[in-house]
């Protein structure tokens, strides 16, 4: 397969984005923004679709873990896909796949099609966000990618975090369904516009899938996710589930399975990077930048799903609020956090990411510890979360530029690909730890004597007092990220010299 030329080293070798770039960068920002929407779109229409289906709370369920499973199993493939095909091809196949995975939903009768639906969403979600982060790091030069990566923050951040505030919305002025009905149009527009817009920005090359990283990488990625949702009771229900004697036997064999599967998938790619037929090149983590970036990103995904998963859970049960209040309550962290981001963007092209880091993970802690008083009153609920939202912002755009900013440009596909992954598998893991917290320590003030409604306020607490803690300790830990070089290496031959943070190109 023959594609143009590739056009990134052109990009890059000047400090402007061309008017064609632009326009590309826009629409994928555009299209990244509607697919990612739909990860959280359905937490707060659960209810609603269980009535109208006749289906329990454990079957409802997995609409939003099937959701996260599919995209942790697509996602580590997503890198072969852009080394495969031209940009083109992969957005087209994102947005298709997505917009048929709409339909369904839309449609669906009954529940089994409508679980369906969401598999084929999220298999387009999964290609569509390390899609979005490779072309910008091939179209954009160095001294610009602060100011775009802010404007991917949001998508990354954003769209997750007001998926329930829309969701609310539209739930308060039509049947469940039209959660897909608003969403079709606009994705069949974004694909059409990308038909036209879209050129190629890197060639595709010859290189084969290894059938076996890709059973292994199912099998290991899928299971952990599953283990990790199912150890809480998926974020439903978990009170409950926690009350019957800890966590579900399938739920732990499902985490065994997956760490035992994500070892051999490992050892299987660096036996194949050498001969660059990886389907997960994990050379990436021979940058310690790239590394410690990922870390941090772990923890302060895993606090932002965690939030958006607990923090409705004590609203509605505690506070007795219906969903379109805390749909409305979540909104002006999400807003401020979004228009923030363009800002901290430029800020980053200027200082770097540790003068930001800093005072953003500290936001995030005093944020979350307002949060861990669990305050009767709603204002100062709806501030601790505008305080931690507004850290994140100062957080996410340093950490994905600084993250693949210290890659050589041949592994821009996998260092997407890999912190997609870890957005999955971290949002799971901070959502079924909280959860889990809460549910325990739910339980055993039940048990003590006291009301249901005070377990699950004393459970919130203690989670988000872990949860602070944790953001503490990623304060010491920003202190060793470093600015990237001005620009990676093409070559593998350079690939060394550009992985040591030693080297004299990094400042700090």
């Amino acid at each position: 397969m023959q594609t143009s030329p590739a056009p990134a080293p052109q990009a890059l070798a000047s400090d402007t984005i061309s008017p064609r770039d632009r326009s590309v960068i826009a629409l994928l920002l555009i299209s990244a923004f509607v697919v990612i929407l739909n990860e959280t779109v359905l937490s707060v229409a659960l209810p609603p679709i269980m009535d109208d289906l006749g289906i329990t709370e454990t079957t409802a369920q997995w609409l939003t873990t099937g959701f996260m499973l599919t995209m942790a199993v697509v996602i580590p493939i997503t890198g072969f896909l852009m080394g495969r095909f031209s940009t083109r091809q992969v957005f087209t196949l994102a947005m298709t796949t997505f917009s048929v995975g709409t339909l369904i939903c839309a449609i669906s009768p009954t529940f089994l099609p409508l679980l369906l639906g969401r598999i084929v969403q999220a298999s387009g979600t999964a290609i569509m966000m390390p899609l979005l982060m490779t072309t910008v790091m091939n179209l954009v030069p160095a001294s610009q990618r602060g100011r775009t990566m802010g404007n991917i923050s949001i998508v990354i951040a954003v769209a997750p975090a007001v998926g329930p505030t829309i969701s609310g919305l539209i739930l308060s002025l039509a049947p469940w369904r039209f959660l897909f009905i608003a969403v079709l149009p606009i994705a069949l527009i974004a694909l059409l516009l990308g038909l036209r817009r879209i050129e190629n920005v890197q060639e595709s090359t010859a290189t084969r899938v290894d059938p076996l990283s890709v059973v292994l990488s199912a099998i290991g990625f899928g299971p952990l996710v599953y283990g990790l949702t199912g150890i809480s009771g998926g974020g439903h229900g978990a009170t409950e589930a926690a009350t019957a004697g800890g966590p579900p036997v399938a739920a732990i064999v499902a985490l065994v399975i997956g760490v035992v599967s994500l070892f051999l998938f490992v050892l299987r790619q660096r036996s194949l990077q050498q001969a660059d037929r990886a389907l997960l090149d994990l050379r990436t983590f021979a940058s310690r930048n790239f590394t410690v970036a990922i870390a941090l990103m772990v923890v302060m995904m895993g606090a932002m799903f965690g939030t958006i998963v607990l923090l409705p859970i004590f609203l509605q049960r505690v506070q007795e609020l219906n969903t379109l209040t805390v749909g409305l309550m979540l909104l002006p962290g999400g807003l401020l956090q979004g228009l923030a981001a363009p800002f901290v963007g430029r800020l980053f092209d200027k200082v770097g990411p540790r003068p930001l880091l800093i005072p953003g993970l500290a936001a995030v802690t005093v944020g979350i510890l307002v949060l861990s008083r669990v305050p009767e009153q709603i204002w100062p609920i709806v501030a601790g979360h505008i305080i931690m939202s507004i850290g994140l912002a100062f957080v996410f755009t340093p950490l994905f530029t600084t993250a693949l900013g210290s890659l050589p440009r041949h592994l821009y596909p996998h260092g997407s690909a890999i912190v997609g992954t870890v957005q999955q598998v971290a949002g799971a893991a901070g959502a079924a730890l909280m959860v889990s917290v809460m549910a325990r320590i739910s339980a055993g003030t039940i048990a003590d004597g006291g009301t249901a409604l005070e377990g699950i306020s004393a459970g919130t607490s203690f989670a988000f007092t872990i949860s602070a803690v944790l953001a503490v300790i990623t304060v010491v830990i920003a202190f060793f990220v470093r600015r990237a070089p001005e620009e990676a290496p093409a070559s593998p031959a350079a690939h060394a010299e550009d992985v040591e943070l030693a080297g004299p190109a990094e400042k700090g």
